[in-house]
């Protein structure tokens, strides 16, 4: 007690944080946890009398479901191609605009950083228009060149390449200005220095910029990462997780039995799955950082 008196002003502070943690993320968790191992459904969740456990039945079924094998593998897919290509373009994009200061510079800024706050279900609308295989511009476009007319939405390969092109797109914005930030933060003195020695452009970049940039490269890679292993809105507007399940990502396999079969059970069991890849990604993410970089 004479402890907590102690330092009651610094729990004081932290006690909001932590109820609204344990409030809305702990206490979930633990109850997708037990949910995981009954068999919920509508006619559980009206009389709880009709609840039965499972035990691992539902940990075990999903691994023999080859709709959920087949968002596994999608999902991976999602993740390994799609975020190279944003922290890529996002730093390179940051990296271009933070040469200038000009009206210019910051209007790009506005232009890249639109798509992170645009509703999804407008840029559906807009990248639907896009990708439409009858009249879609995509489709126009490669008309020019004699290439004929693609299915961007109905071939199971390029529908998946197709949601990577959209998030992507949708992604650079907000990671371009965490960029941004990072670089304004390196001090000039540096540059300065490797002037003075003369190093050229590509070396400052090479041996200054972007090894001064890791703290905001792992935290853009660690949150584009988890982001993608929860990839649903896209496929979820555009796809519906179709042609044949092409595009059917874990989150969106997990959403259709919660909220369209009503396999609320099920639905936990695959959320758990879900949930422990990404702690085991972010652990492995920590553990194979490197010491920041200090000058």
């Amino acid at each position: 007690m004479k402890r907590f008196n102690q330092y009651k002003y610094p729990y004081m502070f932290i006690a909001p944080a932590l109820v609204l943690l344990l409030t809305f993320s702990i206490i979930p968790i633990i109850i997708a946890l037990v949910i995981s191992f009954t068999d919920i459904d509508l006619a559980g969740l009206a009389n709880y009398s009709n609840i039965e456990g499972v035990g691992f039945d539902n940990f075990m079924n999903v691994f023999k479901d080859p709709v959920f094998l087949k968002s596994m593998f999608n999902t991976m897919f999602y993740v390994i191609i799609g975020v190279p290509f944003v922290v890529m373009l996002a730093m390179g994009a940051a990296l271009l605009l933070n040469y200038g200061t000009g009206w210019l510079f910051k209007t790009f800024r506005v232009v890249y950083y639109m798509p992170s706050i645009t509703n999804i279900v407008a840029v559906a609308v807009v990248w639907g228009y896009l990708y439409n295989s009858h009249y879609g511009l995509f489709n126009h476009m490669l008309s020019w060149f004699g290439i004929p007319a693609q299915q961007w939405l109905n071939d199971p390969t390029l529908a998946k390449l197709s949601l990577i092109l959209l998030a992507v797109w949708k992604s650079i914005g907000l990671n371009m200005i965490i960029f941004l930030a990072a670089l304004q933060g390196i001090p000039r003195s540096y540059y300065e220095a490797a002037e003075i020695d003369g190093a050229s452009k590509w070396k400052k970049l090479l041996y200054i910029t972007v090894p001064l940039l890791s703290f905001a490269t792992f935290f853009v890679t660690i949150t584009t990462l988890i982001g993608w292993i929860q990839f649903f809105e896209e496929p979820l507007v555009m796809t519906k997780g179709g042609p044949l399940n092409s595009t059917m990502s874990m989150a969106l396999f997990i959403y259709n039995n919660g909220f369209q079969l009503s396999n609320f059970g099920y639905a936990a069991a695959g959320s758990f799955v879900l949930f422990i890849i990404i702690i085991a990604v972010t652990v492995v993410q920590f553990a194979v950082k490197r010491k920041d970089v200090e000058y």
